[in-house]
């Protein structure tokens, strides 16, 4: 089978003046790219390296691959754009990996996410949405919970959430909105900070998919009000452990399991998704966020991590997402 390789590397994309710092984070490197295409080798397909944007138009048109196994995060600061490259694939009818345009996009939208998820019976931390500095005035009104969180509205990859994402106050709520506001140009969420355990929650299949882990992320340095930052992510390996299994009570690990499988069905993930919570003094599990496209670099990536710690080789991982692709596409097993 022929695999055309769909993907944003950071050194292509091009960002303008006055950007924030972590604007190509979410972004990814040769070293994912040719461990990908290692895997699909190894298992005798041929690969294509259709990349993203402009360079993806191009060679998909020229290309005539069989199928795409799609980690492209989409350019531009828009909440759709992790949706357009699967979306030029369902124009092309060409079958590919990973959810499917509406699915990223919505879970792009962490504040549309956070709804359908509840309206699904998953318990998630009180939210407030702000689109524009003048809504700011009337945080102290709302009652706002503190401490809060706050962090933009449309980023993946930990973008502008640091050390200092962590709020105590309505006045530091405002000046941390304020900055996030101009530096990201899209909305806030002011959230409810759940101290507790961090976990993350790794998933593969379809119908229903396998939970290939449940991974703590526990600090080096004992804090009652960890936050799993950017500033930790890009160090991870002097500032956290990462425990998998995961030494929670039983009652927590069924409700992680629960939440996961049902915000995963109703957000329509396929193939593969990373799922986010806190757990709660009390043990009970709040759902953060959902990544329906989760980093496959061998080395840093958190689902590699969690699978290798479950007894995974990075080929067993990376051949059962394509494997759940591809029980989707008949017409491409046949060939």
């Amino acid at each position: 089978m022929k695999i055309g390789l769909c993907y944003d590397l950071k050194e292509a994309v091009p960002v303008s003046q006055g950007h924030p710092d972590d604007a190509l984070e979410e972004y990814d490197s040769p070293e994912t790219v040719d461990a990908l295409a290692a895997v699909f080798q190894a298992a005798g397909h041929s690969v294509v390296k259709l990349g993203g944007g402009r360079e993806f138009l191009a060679k998909v048109l020229q290309e005539r691959v069989d199928f795409a196994f799609n980690i492209a995060e989409g350019l531009g600061g828009c909440r759709s754009r992790e949706a357009q490259v699967p979306a030029v694939l369902e124009m092309l009818d060409i079958p590919y990996s990973g959810s499917d345009p509406q699915c990223l996009a919505v879970c792009l939208d962490k504040p549309l996410a956070k709804k359908l998820v509840a309206m699904a019976g998953v318990h998630t931390p009180r939210c407030r949405v702000v689109s524009d500095a003048r809504e700011l005035n009337g945080l102290v009104a709302d009652g706002l919970p503190l401490p809060a969180f706050v962090k933009p509205a449309y980023e993946g990859s930990s973008k502008g959430i640091r050390s200092g994402s962590r709020v105590d106050s309505i006045e530091r709520a405002v000046a941390v909105a304020e900055e996030l506001l101009k530096l990201y140009r899209q909305p806030v969420m002011i959230e409810e900070f759940i101290a507790g355990d961090e976990v993350t929650v790794g998933m593969v299949g379809n119908r229903p998919p396998k939970i290939v882990g449940i991974m703590r992320v526990v600090p080096k340095r004992k804090d009652p009000y960890f936050v799993y930052s950017l500033e930790v992510k890009r160090d991870w390996e002097r500032r956290v452990d990462y425990e998998v299994p995961a030494r929670l009570e039983a009652g927590a690990i069924r409700q992680i399991e629960s939440s996961s499988l049902a915000a995963f069905e109703v957000l329509g993930c396929r193939d593969f998704s990373r799922m986010d919570f806190r757990i709660s003094r009390d043990g009970t599990p709040y759902f953060l966020e959902v990544n329906p496209l989760p980093g496959l670099n061998p080395r840093s990536g958190d689902l590699p991590i969690m699978a290798g710690k479950m007894g995974w080789s990075y080929q067993r991982l990376v051949s059962a997402i394509l494997n759940a692709a591809l029980e989707r596409y008949p017409q491409c097993v046949r060939r």
